[in-house]
Order: C-alpha cells, then structure tokens, then sequence
C-alpha cells in the first residue's frame, strides 16, 4: 500500500509543480483564447494544463520501474508484453500532442478524433488489449486479433471523449476522473485479493499515478480556475483511465468458478464510473446530429449546463456531479465485493437523497418565494376588507368629489357694450347731482370699451367743476 501511496504524492507533486510554470508557457505563445458565447468563465483563462499532468504521469510511470514489486507487475508479459509503461507514455504522448495542436492553433473534429484512434491503436500495437469479454453466467469469450483490437480502439475513443466532453466547468473533468480511478483502484485490489494475489497490481498502479496526476492539477483548476487542462490534459486522462480499465482483463476468467461477478466488472465498472459522462456523451450526440450539426459540434445543453441553468452555482454543480460519480461507481465496487454491510447500503441511499433535495433547492426557493408572495397579497386584500368593513368585491364606491367652484371669469376675448345706465335720483349736493349725457357715461365713451382706473397713466386727466362741486368725464387724448 505505501508503493500506491509514494506512486501518488510523486505524481501530485510534479504535477502541481509544473503547473505555473505551463501557465506561463501558455500565456507567452498565446493559447489563451476568447471567452465565447457558451463559455460559462467570463475572463480569458490560458489552457495547455495537460502538459503539466503529462509530466507528471511520466514521472509516477518512470517512479514505478524503479520499484521492485510494482515494476515486476508493470513488466508482466501479459500485460502489454511486458511493455506497458513504455505503451502509455507513446500513446500518451501522441494525445497530448494532439491536444496541444487544438488548444493552441484549433484542430478539425475529424483529424482530433484520428488523433484519438493514433493513440488508441498505439496502445494495442504494444500489446494492451482485450483478450476477452466477460458474460454474466457463461463465462468470458475470447477474442481474435482483429475483433479485439477494434473493441479495445472503441473503448478507449469513448472513453476520450465522454471524458473531454464534460470538461465545462472549473474542475470537473479532473474531479470525475480522480474519483473514477479510486473506485477503479479498489476494485483492482480487492480482485487482486480475492484472487489470492498481491495487492500490488498494474491496474492499482496506475490508477495511483491518475489518482496524483488529478489531485495535483485541482487546487490550480478548481473555481475560479487559474489555468484550464483544455483538450491536452481532458483527452490524456480519459486514455490512461481506459487503459486502466483494459488491464483488469489480463485475469483468467477460468480460475474463478464460484463468483463470476467480479470479472462482469471490466465491462460493467467503465460504465459505471463514466455513467455521467457517457450519459452526457450520448445525448450531446443525439441532440447535435437531430438538429443537422456535427456530432462533435460544441454547444450548451451538456448536463453542468443544465445545472447552471436551473439555479445552481459553479462550485455547487461541480459538486452534485463528483457526488453522482461517487455514488454510481463505489456502488457497483461494493456490489463486486459480495455482501456489502448494512451502513453502507444506508449510508448511499441517504447520499442519493441528498443529492436529489440539492438539486431541487433552487426550484423549491422559487416555488417558496412565489408561494410567499402570493400569500403576503391575501394577507393584504383580508386586511383592507376588515378595515372597510365590508367584503372588498361589494364595498360601493366612494362619492365623487364636487367639482370646484369655478373662479373669477376671465376677461372676454371681444369687449362687449354695457348697458346704459340708469338715471336714479342723486341726493341733493352729491358729486354725481349733474346730469351726464349718455354718451359721455364713463366706460361708455362713444362704444368704446370702459376703462379702469389705470387710465390715469394712458394721459387722460380728469377736471373738477367747483361750480357745480362735480367731475367732469374723462377727456382722452387723441391716438
């Protein structure tokens, strides 16, 4: 068990290393492109992360052969011909090579994935295939040549892909990964075990070495991600876990007669540590070829959209994803392991259940929040009908203010003739007592319009009779 654990700190650690000085790399030749439209990061970010993690998966592999009873493993002539260290770091490589030239200059979907099948067929031309397929009840089938080194070329693109397409969010693709190679570890040696081997195995090797590759690039990756693995890491990871997975095979399914379930697991376990990203793989692949586009066209509606979509935040939705992975692979681990304790069985299904009431926390908050609005208006038309007295829906009216008084009436646009005024009889000595022709009334002054005492500053002047003690009418000067 310390070989595991030494395998891993070496590979966490040189990884975790090389990453800033990879960034800094990938700043200077500028592979740092725009954020786009289906991004969820807003600032660019530099990717060309895989090159730090290749280095330190070389460096774990090259640390393996120095150890004896892992290097003795790692030599096994069935595996690989006794070659698989020098397999996965051809085939590893030849994918991050081919990574690199898309992060960097952009690459056609088409030529990439022959880069995939490249990779995948180096790692059958040194020998690290599928020998047989194992059958639940019947045993395993072997496998021709031909048959197998198409299955296992299968195997290892899907698994590439599923795992490079569910690189959307900060640390998530690593995330996934570390957690399907620790379930794919435990399985490893509890086969091993149960096979009355050594717990020290290839397949527990290398999931070691995956397992620090991970763990050191996550405090670079994770939200808000410094650096992104981009296609060069996404891509190397999902070819060193496929190959993880292959080497489980090299067991002879004739040695085991009373439990065959364990050897289902090198076809049941890829599925069930990669039941997400498959999942995802599979219907990005139907939405995109339903619409007309390409299969391997980019968009938005993978699942950590979606996610996104219904409220959740960055780190939350990570979250939910690792422990759905979590759920589905140790699942199936323990299932291999034959009579699984009672806390166990519990203990995942209250996790599931977890998982399911986070996932619907921000619908119920809108639900509450809706459902909290709603009733804070009952409660204010209920009140509004108490302090009326009456139901709201036959309270009358109230009455009609009365309309103001009208004002002053404004002058008239045209001036009218008054009336002539009356004779009345004047006291005795009064200044009114002499008579004054009608037409000399003052306002009336030949229909002219009456003026106002502001004739005064017009000119006109007024003269007293002290004769008769009376005013004599307003003389108005000419115009």
């Amino acid at each position: 068990m310390r070989e595991y654990l030494l395998l891993a700190l070496v590979a966490a650690a040189v990884t975790y290393l090389l990453v800033p000085l990879v960034r800094a790399f990938a700043i200077r030749i500028g592979a740092m492109p725009e954020v786009r439209d289906r991004d969820v990061h807003t600032t660019p970010t530099p990717r060309l992360g895989g090159l730090a993690m290749y280095g330190g998966l070389v460096a774990g592999l090259l640390l393996a052969t120095k150890l004896d009873w892992v290097a003795g493993t790692l030599s096994d002539t069935r595996l690989a011909n006794g070659q698989t260290v020098l397999a996965l770091i051809t085939a590893g490589g030849l994918i991050t090579v081919t990574g690199f030239l898309d992060d960097w200059w952009g690459m056609d979907p088409f030529i990439k994935l022959g880069g995939q099948i490249a990779a995948a067929g180096l790692l059958v031309f040194f020998g690290l295939s599928l020998p047989w397929i194992p059958l639940p009840g019947s045993g395993a089938i072997s496998l021709d040549e031909t048959l197998s080194t198409v299955i296992t070329i299968l195997i290892v693109v899907v698994v590439i892909n599923a795992v490079n397409f569910v690189d959307g969010l900060d640390g998530l693709a690593a995330g996934i990964v570390c957690i399907a190679a620790m379930a794919t570890w435990a399985y490893s040696v509890q086969l091993s075990t149960f096979m009355g081997g050594s717990r020290i195995n290839a397949t527990a090797a290398i999931t070691s070495i995956l397992i620090g590759v991970c763990l050191g690039f996550l405090p670079h990756n994770f939200h808000p991600a410094k650096i992104f693995m981009g296609d060069t890491g996404a891509m190397l990871i999902g070819l060193v876990l496929a190959s993880s997975m292959i080497t489980v095979t090299p067991v002879d399914p004739s040695a085991i007669t009373i439990n065959r379930f364990p050897l289902i697991l090198p076809v049941l376990l890829p599925v069930a540590v990669m039941v997400l990203p498959l999942l995802d793989l599979y219907t990005a692949v139907v939405r995109r070829t339903s619409h007309g586009m390409s299969p391997f066209a980019p968009d938005r509606g993978h699942l950590h959209h979606r996610l996104l979509d219904r409220g959740h935040s960055h780190r939350r939705t990570v979250l939910i994803m690792y422990a759905w992975t979590f759920v589905f692979a140790f699942t199936v681990v323990g299932l291999s392991m034959g009579g699984v304790p009672v806390a166990v069985f519990i203990g995942t299904v209250v996790l599931a259940l977890a998982i399911l009431v986070v996932m619907a926390l921000p619908s119920l908050r809108a639900r509450w929040a809706s459902s909290g609005a709603h009733a804070t208006g009952r409660r204010g038309r209920a009140a509004g009908r108490q302090r009326g007295g009456e139901p709201e829906g036959r309270r009358e009216a109230p009455p009609a203010e009365p309309s103001p008084r009208p004002g002053p009436p404004s002058a008239p646009s045209r001036p009218q003739r008054p009336a002539p005024p009356q004779p009345s009889a004047p006291a005795r000595g009064s200044a009114s007592s002499w008579p004054v022709p009608p037409d000399q009334a003052p306002g009336s002054d030949g229909g002219r319009p009456a003026r106002g005492p502001e004739s005064a500053d017009m000119g006109e002047s007024t003269a007293v009779m002290p004769a008769f003690g009376g005013r004599v009418p307003p003389r108005h000067t000419p115009r």
